[in-house]
Parts: structure tokens; sequence; C-alpha cells
């Protein structure tokens, strides 16, 4: 017999109360790419979502919206997440960068321009996940073999089967950063 405790029993009152929000629309502060925005979203909403649809940060793209492609990858604190499985609300005071934050201006990000150069790009829906798994494991590790950079990617799904310019592509950028 399963000994069960009763949702108002006598520890119910020790319990702490949880914050309870919605269902309707409450303000939030994301701080994106450098940038500080108050939104008002339902609780429920995604990180992607509200990045795309707030905010006009359409590199974030939504794929599968369940966290088994890795398109929608952005990073909490500089690593990656896949933002369709992070709730907007539950950000609270971290740096989230897009795809949109790794250029200066005009001017691409290295492994941005390397996906041109090595032509990694097909479609282009899982390219901004893709880049921003490699940025992250540039910015970890300068120098990844062949090994590292197909472990850094091997989460993200690329119908167009890429992966072999995307494994040069990091690789040169890397060769690039050190000359």
């Amino acid at each position: 017999m399963l000994d069960k405790t009763p949702s108002d029993g006598p520890d119910a009152a020790q319990r702490p109360e949880a914050d309870t929000v919605g269902p309707y629309a409450v303000p939030i502060t994301l701080r994106v790419n450098g940038m500080t925005h108050t939104l008002s979203i339902t609780p429920e909403t995604t990180l992607a979502q509200a990045l795309r649809e707030q905010l006009d940060l359409t590199g974030t793209k939504i794929a599968c919206d369940r966290g088994a492609c890795s398109a929608c990858t952005v990073w909490l604190d500089g690593a990656p997440v896949c933002s369709c499985m992070v709730l907007a609300i539950d950000v609270g005071a971290r740096e989230v960068t897009t795809i949109e934050g790794l250029a200066a201006g005009e001017a691409l990000h290295p492994v941005q321009a390397a996906f041109i150069e090595h032509d990694a790009i097909q479609c282009g829906f899982c390219t901004p996940g893709l880049i921003m798994s490699c940025v992250a494991l540039l910015r970890r590790n300068p120098r990844p073999g062949e090994d590292e950079v197909r472990t850094a990617i091997s989460g993200h799904l690329c119908r167009c089967g890429t992966y072999p310019h995307v494994l040069s592509a990091v690789l040169a950028a890397a060769r690039a950063a050190e000359s």
C-alpha cells in the first residue's frame, strides 16, 4: 500500500507557496543582445515565440517546437539552449543572445562569414541554430578538432545535409582566428 500525503493535510501549511501568474498576460523584462525590453506575455509563451513575435528577431527559427532539432538555439548567459523549451517568463535577468546579436553592425561574425564561404547554408532554416552552437564552441575551445565540432552540432537537424560544409566552415574560422 502506498503512503499518500493529502494536499490539505498537516504538512500542507509548511510547504512554501509558489508564485502564481496568469492565465492572462504579465509584464516581463528580457535582456536580449545587450538591450532591455519590457514585454507583455502569457505565462506559456516560449522564449522563441517572444523573440520572434514580440521582438521581431526572426533569425531564431521554430521548427519542431519540442527541443529535438535545435533550429531555435540561442544563448542564455553564453550557453546554447533550445529557446522553444524555455519559457520567456523563466529567463529572468539572464542575458539572451540571438543570431542577430553576433554581427557587429553590418560586419558578420567570422563563423557567419565562414558558413557563407564554405557553402554551409542550403535552405537556411537550421543555419542560425548551427551558428550559435558553433560560435559557443569556439568561445570555449578556440582550436577544436573535428570531433569537437561534430559534438557541438550533434543535436542539430539539417534536412539539406550540410554537415560536411559546417565542419569545414567552423575549422576554417578557427584557423583564421589563430592568424
